[in-house]
């Protein structure tokens, strides 16, 4: 982007943004497009971590219920960035509750967003359901990254590195 009024070439400054319980694969995919893009990156956490004796359940009401769990604040402050970047696992067909929240409290006001999700089964309506949290935001070229049980990669990695191209061209 030219800033006209000082004839210099400007950057658009992008952060990523991601949830993941344990670091799997949607850790992988947010890491993987930070540095695709040049980006900063923050992992969204809950407050209170999950049991993993009780997660199943746990996470299956608070999808049903469509409940806002809390999260700790970011470190980043996502008005000093244009591009942002939100990705969430599946769970339960939808995206990772502290996703919910992430977006539910936020306001994208100018900001492009591009969501993202990662499944080792059935993408179900996460994308949908994200991209009807976002207030304010301009929504682009969004993904859905599959992987296999044994967390293999299913989306074949040439399209994945266009689509990290494609973000990388946003920022000039």
């Amino acid at each position: 982007m030219i800033d006209t009024k000082h004839g210099k070439e400007q950057v658009m400054k992008a952060l990523v943004l991601y949830y993941s319980k344990d670091g799997g694969n949607t850790e992988l995919i947010a890491k993987k497009v930070a540095d695709g893009i040049g980006a900063d990156i923050e992992r969204v956490e809950t407050v209170l971590d999950y049991d993993s004796a009780t997660i199943d359940a746990q996470a299956q009401k608070e999808i049903d219920e469509k409940t806002l769990v809390p999260i700790k604040q970011l470190t980043k402050n996502i008005k000093d960035y244009d591009v942002i970047v939100i990705g969430t696992p599946t769970w339960w067909y939808s995206m990772a509750p502290a996703i919910r929240t992430l977006l539910s409290s936020t306001d994208f006001f100018a900001k492009i967003v591009v969501l993202f999700q990662t499944h080792a089964g059935s993408p179900g309506h996460a994308i949908g359901d994200m991209r009807a949290l976002c207030k304010n935001a301009v929504l682009s070229d969004e993904n859905i990254i599959a992987f296999d049980q044994d967390n293999n990669l299913l989306t074949p990695e040439k399209d994945l590195d266009e689509w990290i191209t494609t973000i990388k061209g946003m920022l000039w």
